[in-house]
């Protein structure tokens, strides 16, 4: 689950120039437009990060002018979106830890009050999104319909496709150092994935959901029109294979205003599993070859991240660039991962990290 809310530490404050009544907070790799004079270096706080979805509580009421959403299936509240304030981005909100314990009074643990005021620094980080009733904010992606729910995609034991922001966890720059990288685009779509598990069934998923083959689902019918269940089931046979994951991005007129300005559907191919297994770059582009599938655009590749981009300043300009022109404006962003997998103890998963445009984020917000 993404970390929506936790208990973060202020790294630094910095003015804004032209800005009486605010400045700039700096959260793990995040900025904040704060309230001038609520913070000082060091203060721990609780930090909310984009796209999260608020309650409707008192602490938040200030958000309502700004931030206030009503959605059919999540309800009201207040939802956080990449903002700028006198020219400065603000991604994200940063509140005093106290003010949160106050308004959470009746929920918040009073074990963890007490680590709070007795032991703070080993409180750092922790999740407090399902304590706090964050939520993520969830728009709709469909062509004419997503197709028909069967179920969880975990009851099938399909990965979920979130990327880490570098921005939530800083130290992932560091992850990459000595390793040869790649780079893709990051397509603005809706994840799907197909699969064919261990008793040979075929499975249409989207980010959450399985679907049923009944001529509502788009994913089902571009799957269909590319023959990629009668490839997959021939390259598993030519290699032994019990069970594959084919995770791409389907990017289609309908879905997500079409900012790519697409004539008809594509789905470009971001991951590869076999066997429970993530696969490495140069498996990637073998299967895509192989089963004739569009692969997510290859942008760059090198040895040592940190050396070539030193900071998540470089990484943000980097992810500006629209380095294939996949993009007919601002690029959405870009996805860096290992050109060999690694497991990464940081965010208990491979390792992979997504950086986002912030001209993107303003632009689409």
């Amino acid at each position: 689950m993404r970390k929506l809310a936790s208990i973060q530490r202020i790294w630094n404050v910095e003015p804004i120039e032209g800005a009486d009544n605010i400045e700039l907070a700096r959260v793990m790799g995040w900025q904040c437009v704060v309230k001038k004079g609520e913070f000082q270096k060091g203060d721990l706080c609780v930090y909310y990060e984009i796209d999260s979805f608020l309650p409707m509580k008192p602490i938040y009421e200030f958000l309502r002018s700004s931030s206030f959403k009503h959605n059919d299936i999540l309800g009201d509240g207040y939802r956080l979106k990449t903002q700028k304030f006198k020219g400065q981005i603000s991604q994200g909100l940063v509140l005093p830890l106290h003010m949160v314990l106050e308004d959470y009074s009746g929920i918040l643990h009073s074990a963890l009050k007490l680590q709070i005021v007795e032991d703070p620094d080993s409180v750092l980080g922790r999740d407090l999104t399902e304590m706090l009733g964050v939520r993520l904010w969830v728009v709709e992606e469909r062509v004419t319909t997503d197709g028909t729910v069967i179920g969880e995609i975990s009851s099938i034991g399909v990965p979920h496709t979130d990327e880490t922001r570098i921005q939530s966890e800083p130290s992932l720059l560091e992850e990459f150092r000595g390793l040869p990288y790649y780079i893709t685009t990051k397509m603005d779509g809706s994840s799907h994935s197909v699969s064919i598990s261990e008793d040979g069934t075929f499975h249409v998923t989207g980010h959450n959901y399985e679907y049923r083959d009944d001529g509502k689902s788009a994913m089902y019918t571009l799957a269909k029109k590319l023959n990629v269940e009668a490839s997959m089931r021939e390259y598993m046979a030519e290699n032994n294979l019990s069970n594959m994951v084919i995770q791409g991005e389907l990017c289609a007129p309908g879905i997500q205003r079409n900012k790519l300005h697409l004539d008809r559907p594509h789905w470009y191919v971001f991951t590869v599993i076999e066997d429970g297994e993530r696969m490495g770059l140069e498996e990637l582009i073998r299967v895509c070859d192989a089963l004739r599938l569009e692969m997510v655009p290859l942008e760059e590749q090198g040895v040592d991240l940190p050396n070539v981009y030193p900071s998540i300043e470089d990484l943000l300009s980097r992810a500006s660039k629209n380095a294939c022109g996949a993009y007919p404006g601002s690029p959405e962003g870009i996805v860096v991962r290992p050109c060999t997998p690694q497991y990464c103890k940081l965010i208990n998963a491979p390792l992979s990290m997504k950086i986002i445009n912030n001209k993107y984020l303003l632009k689409n917000s």
